[in-house]
């Protein structure tokens, strides 16, 4: 198994309080105290309710829940699922973890990778059988570098509707009480132990807790951070949650927890110009392509939307354009919620000929349409095109359709080294007592950079580790 290289350790841009038990007094007691109304949190407070008669408190200091899984597709990679089996599709936990680790060149920590990946199975299934959220497999397309058919999606393939199910359940559950608007503002500890937070938005109280649960999301949305270890993509539009700005890891590294993989992010390739919407990569992977303004293939899409993202921020005036047609765009009609509202809001143009749909995208012609030549004749051949790309292509004929696109940053993947229950490890190996962390406040599994990012690594950490930080804290509560 290879030695991971966690990275550089430097936390910056003033160091949060941690506040000594004997310095406050406590105001009301809780549990479990979840910071963080995201994926991560909810998850996290429904398996802590299953485990313990005692209350979970879930703060979320935006005004509504969500964070970075309401701006995302909502599916949940998992390997083994009997939705699979039904499918005909049999996978194994290890065929999960290669793709995954076969994309970050096994830089990730592998025992963790291959830890999310054995526990996926039983997330969908728990999610599905327990808390009757609703997620189907999808079978018609994947995303790149993804050897199995192993997505399991909400309705319309929206993390909204995720979110919307999961905090319809945390409602209907008597011993979870759940505050927005009510940011966490300094972790209480006892010497080495966190036994609490002070939080509020206006006024602050200090809640005592037996565990404290960092789902607080990583530090896109704190543009220093993203200066100092995501250099490559601080131009970018930024395309995350506004709550994004490295709270936990910051409270995290004042009690000596580990730090890793600080410069890994993940970007998206196709946020359309003007409107702001997602352009879903099901586009490409549909069989659409990208140009440059000089009509040129600039990089391979096939090698995913994290990667590809530097690729636009790099080209003149740092757009591209987003090239498929009118079979793409009716296949995707009404099965991505993403794609309905890029329609609705204006984001394609579509055109007779791709001459025209050139000249009113912005992008050169003739330089276009050899292009689209070049990469017709290489599908017909069934052989590498200009750029390489030999994955979910198709030939694209007429009518049309356009947009204009730009990279962007949606989350980081640095962040607090955890435990396979998601205890938050310090420096010397040793977990910080009481205090656990999942999603982006912890270190990801995409390895370094932009480029290991395999599509479903955020939410298999988010839910993945929510769940199991929740279900261990309510045990260890109950024992």
């Amino acid at each position: 198994m290879s030695t991971p290289d966690y990275g550089q350790r430097t936390i910056e841009d003033a160091t949060p309080e941690i506040v000594a038990s004997d310095d406050v007094s406590i105001d009301v007691e809780t549990d479990v105290l979840i910071a963080g109304g995201g994926g991560t949190g909810l998850v996290a407070a429904l398996a802590a309710s299953e485990r313990t008669n005692g209350t979970v408190t879930v703060l979320e200091k935006s005004r509504r829940l969500g964070g970075n899984t309401s701006l995302s597709t909502g599916m949940i990679p998992a390997a083994g699922t009997r939705f699979q089996r039904e499918a005909g599709i049999e996978e194994t936990d290890d065929d999960m973890a290669r793709d995954i680790l076969e994309k970050n060149d096994y830089e990730a920590d592998e025992e963790m990778v291959r830890h999310l990946c054995a526990e996926s199975k039983h997330l969908i299934h728990w999610l599905v059988d327990d808390w009757d959220v609703t997620l189907r497999l999808v079978d018609d397309f994947k995303y790149p570098q993804h050897s199995a058919y192993r997505m399991h999606a909400p309705p319309g393939r929206n993390g909204e509707t995720l979110i919307e199910e999961l905090a319809a359940r945390i409602e209907a559950t008597a011993d979870i009480e759940l505050l927005t608007n009510t940011p966490v503002r300094k972790l209480v500890a006892d010497g080495d132990a966190v036994v609490g937070a002070v939080a509020g938005e206006t006024h602050e109280e200090v809640i005592g807790a037996e565990a404290v649960i960092l789902a607080t999301d990583g530090f896109a949305g704190n543009r220093r951070m993203v200066e100092n270890h995501c250099g490559e993509i601080t131009d970018a539009l930024y395309f995350g949650s506004d709550g994004n700005t490295g709270d936990g890891i910051r409270w995290g590294a004042a009690l000596d927890a580990e730090i890793a993989y600080m410069d890994s992010f993940q970007g998206h390739a196709t946020v359309v110009q003007g409107t702001g919407a997602l352009s879903t990569y099901a586009v490409i992977m549909n069989g659409g392509f990208l140009v440059n303004e000089d009509g040129e293939r600039f990089g391979n899409e096939a090698k995913g939307y994290s990667a590809l993202a530097i690729d636009v921020v790099d080209q003149p005036n740092g757009v591209g354009y987003e090239i498929f047609d009118e079979r793409i765009f009716e296949k995707l009609r009404g099965e991505f919620d993403d794609f309905d509202e890029a329609v609705d809001l204006g984001s394609y143009v579509s055109a007779p000929d791709i001459e025209t749909l050139a000249a009113e995208l912005g992008c050169d012609p003739a330089a276009t349409a050899d292009a689209l030549e070049s990469y017709n004749d290489a599908v017909r051949a069934d052989e590498p095109d200009a750029v390489g790309r030999v994955d979910g292509r198709t030939v694209l004929e007429p009518p049309f359709y356009g947009a204009t696109i730009v990279g962007s940053l949606f989350h980081t993947q640095g962040g607090l080294r955890v435990d396979g229950h998601g205890r938050v490890l310090q420096t010397d190996g040793e977990v910080v007592e009481n205090l656990y962390a999942g999603g982006g406040t912890a270190a990801g599994i995409s390895g370094h950079g932009a480029g290991g990012y395999l599509s479903g690594n955020g939410l298999t950490t988010a839910l993945g580790l929510g769940r199991l930080a929740g279900a261990h804290a309510g045990e260890r509560l109950e024992e």
